[in-house]
């Protein structure tokens, strides 16, 4: 079984992914969507967003970490791919599963999925553009109102000779509210023949195995429940018992000294504090933690609570 580490816009950065990933579990991470509209981007785009990149494309624990590209323009979505492989990303991820509003009034993530034929040429362009030897893998949505295009949008990216799909099993219009249809993948499995990675709403072991029965898939893709249980993965892959309240004291420490080394210090109240949330889910201690912060606004005040 592999398990991938979702690509959470705003959340699952790369410090957030160098943290999850020194737990072990994680087979692969994807980053952040690069937004690539109408040019050639500079290398600096891709190094803020793929820090990675400059370590063979790999997180501190050697997972490998690759570019995900948000965009409807299959030329340019070429072009950056290839640089990004330039770069040393060790593949590219498209993103046609986005469900922000400013994203798709833009024409880019879920949008394309009412668009089989130009799923399909965006794939197929920078599938001919990337070198055969690196993956090109598609994350999507099972569709952007409805489920009625799910199958056909499956099969296009896959005869555009996509490597992998990773599917998260709500449409665009569900976002994120239970349940995720999972028997669904198991339909789009049956007519397709690259391997399908199943996503959505997998919290606990139990889920996983839930998850897998349904969706006939044997890989997974973990996002907010990797947050709630920051060793989520290796639990699933029973390598290791859930993580418990004082060992994820000492992450959420470790996370903060690492974060207000970076240049992204300036947001830590909010993101320790979204990070709380998550963790509230399965950790009743997070919640009363959560509450003693979520008024403060300066980082030295929530600095002195994390750390004692």
């Amino acid at each position: 079984m592999r398990v991938f580490l979702a690509p959470m816009e705003g959340v699952v950065d790369y410090l957030m992914r160098d943290l999850l990933t020194s737990l072990g579990g994680i087979d692969l991470c994807t980053t952040e969507f690069v937004r690539v509209v109408d040019q050639l981007l500079p290398a600096r785009v891709f190094y803020r967003l793929c820090p990675e990149l400059h370590q063979q494309g790999k997180t501190h624990s050697g997972v490998p970490v690759r570019v995900q590209l948000l965009g409807q323009h299959p030329e340019w979505l070429a072009a950056n791919a290839q640089r990004a492989i330039a770069l040393g990303s060790p593949g590219i991820d498209l993103n046609f599963g986005c469900p922000a509003r400013t994203v798709n009034n833009s024409r880019g993530g879920a949008i394309l999925l009412t668009e089989p034929e130009q799923l399909y040429r965006i794939v197929a362009t920078v599938r001919c553009a990337v070198p055969e030897t690196f993956p090109v893998s598609v994350k999507m949505r099972l569709g952007y109102e409805d489920k009625t295009l799910a199958l056909e949008n499956a099969c296009a990216v896959a005869s555009a000779g996509a490597t992998e799909i990773i599917v998260h099993a709500r449409t665009k219009t569900e976002g994120y509210r239970p349940p995720a249809h999972w028997h669904w993948l198991a339909r789009i499995k049956s007519v397709i023949q690259i391997p399908l990675i199943a996503n959505g709403e997998i919290w606990n072991e139990e889920d996983a195995r839930q998850c897998q029965m349904l969706s006939h898939c044997h890989d997974l893709m973990i996002g907010r429940g990797a947050l709630a249980l920051p060793n989520l993965p290796a639990v699933i892959k029973k390598q290791q018992s859930p993580i418990n309240w004082s060992q994820i004291k000492t992450l959420l420490w470790q996370y903060t000294t690492y974060d207000l080394q970076h240049e992204k210090s300036r947001y830590y109240p909010h993101r320790i504090k979204q990070w709380l949330g998550y963790l509230r889910l399965q950790h009743p201690e997070a919640q009363c933690l959560f509450e003693r912060i979520k008024r403060l606004k300066t980082t030295h005040e929530i600095v002195e609570i994390i750390k004692g």
